[in-house]
């Protein structure tokens, strides 16, 4: 394994959000009176909040509902409880050993606002080479857009690219776009993320960074 860049997901593999997200969308269904089933947010996890809830406003008959409205509410609703987000452990350590080593950029579905944030709570807003967030492409995992953007970004090839995911439309869009794909399971099992194509799943990072050291044997500096 040959690499020049590492491209990371940031939700799920830096910020550990997906619970939060969850809660959100909870409480912007509950101001229209609405509840879903566990097995609703299951289906989404991991999936863009304009997926979701245009799915959902077209399933349901009896509600005057827009999805931008219920987009605009969840986003507001995230802000008030986002200070329940934690770092993903070893992520921050692993960001700034790659960048010593390797071009990295941030391939992220967040909202440009909600980036800035993570990576100031983070203490990373100056690591990234290169950074792609929602304002950035338009076409949401599994196509691979976001990474296409990040490769062309970093000025770089596909095929020396790790891309680091926690969900499985990440790792099918990780693939799509010819990238080589690790994944992290935060958000799901290592064996649902060994079937959608993962090249590697491993535990956590440090696991992650003695893969890739062995893999190349040896230090590398940029």
């Amino acid at each position: 394994m040959q690499l020049s860049s590492i491209i990371f997901d940031m939700d799920g593999v830096l910020i550990d959000s997906e619970p939060v997200h969850k809660l959100a969308k909870k409480r912007a269904f509950e101001r229209f009176g609405i509840s879903l089933p566990e097995g609703v947010y299951e289906k989404y996890r991991g999936r863009p909040d304009d997926t979701m809830m245009i799915e959902v406003v077209r399933a349901i008959d009896d509600k005057n509902l827009e999805p931008e409205e219920l987009i605009r509410i969840k986003h507001e609703e995230f802000e008030t409880i986002e200070h329940m987000v934690v770092p993903v452990r070893g992520a921050m350590e692993f960001v700034l050993w790659s960048r010593t080593r390797y071009r990295i950029a941030l391939a992220t579905s967040a909202t440009p606002r909600n980036r800035r944030a993570a990576l100031s709570f983070l203490g990373l807003e100056n690591s990234f080479d290169f950074i792609v967030d929602s304002s950035g492409f338009s076409k949401p995992k599994p196509d691979p857009e976001v990474f296409e953007r990040a490769i062309l970004g970093l000025g770089t090839n596909a095929e020396e690219c790790l891309v680091i995911e926690d969900s499985l439309n990440g790792i099918l869009a990780a693939k799509a776009a010819g990238c080589i794909a690790a994944a992290i399971p935060t958000s799901f099992t290592k064996q649902e993320l060994a079937r959608s194509g993962a090249d590697f799943v491993v535990d956590n990072f440090e696991r992650l960074r003695a893969l890739i050291e062995t893999r190349e044997g040896g230090c590398k500096s940029r």
